[in-house]
């Protein structure tokens, strides 16, 4: 009796999973030309080429892939459900005695394998890949700007050097502000040796000037050293901002291990790190997030049975992807603002369409 409901397994899981990848090939695709064509404008600052830009452009595709995962997995869902449902053989299989709770189980089984891949993906060849094409983009625009490995940022102005940790850009009503973590400025005189360094905590940039903060300034003389620590200072710097941006990687791209080691860095020093671990949570909510997209595609997918074509399939759900990011970020920032836990604001927004689908479910499909 259990080979019949294999051959069901593998007839969905083919149709499911042939539109998922189509649909994932080409979301990523579109989105890796349309940087490209954005990379093309950079050509000819520095050392950066075209091939350097499709470079760029190849190494950022794994996380691409990631990111548009998601989206495929809804919108392919309802074409390969609907692919069924106008062949007459999603009907077939209802006249067989399969319930719809039975063939939404054999989607989302086809989907968890491919979505684990995902997150292997998410968890290592994204994040690396993200951070070889920054490093790639800094070296070939900027002699004095590099991403080391893990992500840490070299700068250099004039006969000083600056290395940060990591950093994040966050948008304020005054407009962008850089965030620099773990920051040491080193101060050399024209021979080469060092003079000064300052160590700070963090290091701010916003109304056109640089700020230190937590800072244990040692100045090297001939025979002795003279330390000196002060809360705040100020940081004079011909470093350009907007280009130091560009080497500073979004939170989102950080894999789990990179934002916990922050995380655990922030609270150490009495830092507020509650948008890191916003960061961390979506990540293991990621998986959730996917399937649950998928699952309330069913719904409609059962009623395409009835009416519906192709294009209705395509804009369902075009507007449940939209709708769900922008819940979702709403969501993950007002919890944020309002001291909400991170894994209960995640949780909210899955918890909330399982609920809407399930209606739906039960009155129309």
């Amino acid at each position: 009796m259990t080979r019949p409901w294999r051959i069901v397994d593998s007839l969905i899981a083919r149709s499911v999973l042939g539109a998922v990848l189509l649909v994932w090939l080409v979301l990523a695709g579109f989105d890796a030309m349309t940087i490209l064509v954005g990379e093309l404008n950079d050509i000819g600052k520095g050392g950066y080429t075209l091939a350097k830009a499709v470079s760029y452009t190849l190494l950022t595709m794994p996380r691409r892939l990631y990111e548009m995962f998601g989206h495929a997995a809804l919108i392919g869902s309802l074409l390969g459900l609907g692919g069924l449902a106008g062949t007459g053989e999603l009907t077939a299989l209802r006249a067989a005695g399969l319930s719809k709770m039975r063939i939404c189980a054999s989607v989302v089984l086809a989907l968890v394998a491919l979505t684990a891949g995902v997150v292997v993906l998410g968890e290592t060849l994204a994040p690396y890949g993200d951070q070889q094409a920054k490093a790639l983009a800094l070296a070939a625009k900027s002699k004095d700007v590099a991403l080391a490995k893990g992500g840490s940022v070299w700068a250099r102005d004039g006969d000083t050097v600056i290395n940060a940790g990591s950093g994040r850009t966050l948008q304020t009503v005054e407009g962008p502000v850089i965030d620099l973590n773990r920051v040491r400025v080193f101060e050399f005189e024209a021979g080469g040796r060092l003079r000064v360094l300052s160590v700070a905590s963090r290091a701010t940039h916003a109304g056109g000037a640089w700020t230190l903060f937590d800072v244990r300034r040692t100045e090297f003389g001939a025979t002795s050293a003279t330390s000196t620590v002060q809360a705040q200072a100020h940081w004079t710097s011909a470093i350009d901002p907007d280009l130091l941006s560009l080497s500073i990687v979004k939170l989102d791209y950080l894999g789990l291990r990179d934002l916990a080691r922050n995380i655990a860095y922030l609270e150490r020093n009495g830092q507020d790190a509650r948008n890191f671990r916003a960061a961390w949570w979506g990540r293991v909510f990621y998986p959730i997030n996917v399937l649950v997209l998928a699952f309330c595609a069913l719904p409609f997918a059962f009623g395409a049975l009835r009416s519906g074509g192709l294009s209705k399939r395509l804009f369902v759900g075009i507007v449940l992807a939209i709708g769900f990011y922008f819940l979702q970020r709403a969501v993950v920032n007002m919890g944020t603002v309002y001291g909400l836990s991170p894994a209960l604001a995640n949780l909210l927004p899955p918890l909330l369409l399982i609920a809407a689908a399930g209606l739906y479910f039960r009155r129309k499909a």
